[in-house]
């Protein structure tokens, strides 16, 4: 399975954080709800909750990453530096290891999921395609977010 879109949308979106300070990356704009780290952190939890666990797999990140960016949270605090320098690597160690995982027949099962978007995913081939969209989707929220700062 190709991660291309993905990759190439986890370096944009690296690329618009780039330079920008911890103030900035943790402040909510008014008129929107989250802020920029959260929608970061928030690509890096669904991918894994929608490869690894709806697959019965345990997810390649830690539980307080999930707990932080999982839908349906919103951010509930300042995140550090080291927070923010540790999401980047994981945008790109996580997505290493699902296209090592991919090509080794890990997923095997998968529990059929159906997205707020309104698409039903049943495989691992879907949700992969699914989840470059919904990145792609939060690298605009993202950019919007940027110019309402």
């Amino acid at each position: 399975m190709n991660l291309s879109t993905t990759r190439q949308t986890r370096a944009n979106f690296i690329r618009l954080l780039s330079g920008m300070s911890l103030e900035a990356v943790n402040h909510i704009p008014e008129g929107f709800n989250n802020n920029l780290i959260w929608n970061f952190g928030h690509i890096i939890a669904t991918q894994q909750l929608l490869t690894y666990s709806l697959s019965g797999l345990e997810p390649k990140v830690g539980e307080e990453i999930l707990a932080a960016f999982r839908k349906g949270t919103k951010p509930e605090k300042v995140h550090t530096t080291a927070e923010l320098e540790g999401l980047k690597r994981l945008a790109e160690s996580t997505l290493d290891q699902l296209e090592a995982d991919l090509e080794a027949g890990l997923f095997q099962t998968f529990e059929s999921y159906p997205t707020s978007y309104g698409v039903e995913l049943t495989n691992i081939e879907e949700a992969v395609a699914f989840n470059a969209l919904h990145e792609a989707l939060h690298l605009g929220y993202a950019m919007a977010l940027k110019r309402a700062l």
